[in-house]
């Protein structure tokens, strides 16, 4: 439902004036906007006010790039990052986006920061250098855990809204390639691999307490998570083959498992926008474009596809839309694609009712109807006679 409307009465009538009024969401629409100003893989999102960005990433060679997208999905190309990397893991706290770790020729330790204004800046580094980390916020906290030395790795690093550094206690398992993911006060951190693929869930709560959550329901590595209402998910993901199996945690971490994916992949991207967490691309047997969407009760839906599949690909959410960017098919990829809710307002007039919306200038209704804006309108009605229906 949208912020509502005011109800005044007058010898005339009835007026009732709405204010960013809606009141129905029938799924979610796909937009492309400006592709990425270089094409890659294996690049990170975060977000930070009024945009997304994606750092790093590889298309041949290592990437410093950063392209930001604002909540009108208008791109622009901050300072790129202060080293060139891939397999690098993002993730928000306060006012900042953070990009940590990654690899280039060698495992790197590097945080880059950006702030609401874009201006970047280099907190201390992570306490050790590692790719295929993962990144997750909770309370003042942004973290990111596991990843690869060459060996698995249990490091936990922590960075606070002064981008001060610290260091939690380390996962419960060892792993590289898991899913992080934020519910209520607990940052999770999921599956991985650590040889074989790990079915561990470690909690940390806004203290950076650790605890282990019930375990996911099937092990498997390069999984994806998003989190929507008061649920964290993780989403299909490998165990030498693909798998389609999404578990969900509510905010006392208690497991559940929603209808699966409706396709099975791996190194798939997740992301959210108002009530629907999604899962978008990823591998099978090819390079998949389909997305599932699951909204605050986990009811699944299966909306418009990605306007090109791909894998290794990253999601960011800013304003109204869930982003997805990059990624690799036959190649390095520079799309970009947006989900927005399909937002319906519909508003009943009676005949003779004055009314104004996006119409420009006052309209009188002629029968009684219902008025359709396939957007968040703001504005009156003049009802004179007839019932009101709301």
């Amino acid at each position: 439902m949208g912020e509502g409307f005011i109800t005044r009465r007058s010898s005339s009538g009835v007026l009732i004036e709405f204010e960013n009024y809606y009141n129905s969401v029938e799924g979610l629409t796909r937009s492309t906007p400006t592709t990425l100003s270089a094409a890659r893989r294996l690049l990170a999102g975060a977000s930070v006010g009024n945009y997304a960005l994606f750092a790093g990433g590889y298309t041949g060679s290592s990437s410093d790039v950063v392209d930001a997208y604002n909540t009108s999905l208008t791109r622009s190309t901050p300072t790129t990052l202060s080293a060139a990397r891939y397999w690098l893991a993002g993730a928000s706290v306060g006012n900042y986006a953070l990009f940590a770790g990654g690899y280039t020729g060698s495992y790197s330790n590097v945080v880059d920061a950006y702030n609401t204004s874009l201006t970047h800046s280099t907190p201390t580094a992570l306490s050790v250098a590692r790719e295929s980390l993962a990144g997750s916020s909770v309370g003042d906290y942004a973290l990111f855990a596991g990843g690869s030395t060459g060996s698995y790795s249990n490091v936990v690093d922590a960075y606070n809204t002064s981008l001060t550094h610290s260091t939690p206690t380390t996962l419960s398992a060892a792993r590289r390639d898991l899913a992080g993911a934020s519910v209520g006060n607990y940052a999770l951190f999921a599956g991985g691999s650590t040889g074989s693929s790990s079915d561990v869930v470690d909690a940390y709560n806004t203290s950076l307490t650790r605890s282990t959550p019930t375990t996911l329901s099937a092990a498997r590595r390069l999984l994806a998570g998003a989190s929507v209402g008061n649920y964290a998910l993780f989403a299909g993901g490998s165990t030498g083959s693909s798998s389609d199996v999404v578990d969900a945690y509510n905010t006392s971490l208690t497991r559940s498992t929603p209808t699966a994916l409706s396709v099975a992949r791996e190194s798939l991207a997740g992301s959210s926008v108002g009530d629907y967490a999604l899962f978008a691309g990823g591998y099978a047997d090819n390079s998949s474009k389909v997305v599932d969407a699951y909204n605050t009760s986990l009811t699944r839906s299966t909306p418009t596809t990605l306007s090109a599949a791909r894998r290794l690909l990253a999601g960011a959410s800013v304003g109204d839309y869930a982003l997805f960017a990059g990624g690799y098919a036959d190649n390095s990829s520079k799309v970009v694609d947006a989900y927005s809710l399909n937002i319906k307002a519909y508003i009943p007039v009676t005949k003779g009712s004055k009314y104004k919306f996006t119409e420009g200038s006052e309209q009188t209704a002629s029968t009684n109807t219902t008025l359709v804006y396939n957007q968040i309108v703001t504005g009156y009605v003049k009802y004179k006679k007839g019932k009101i229906t709301m």
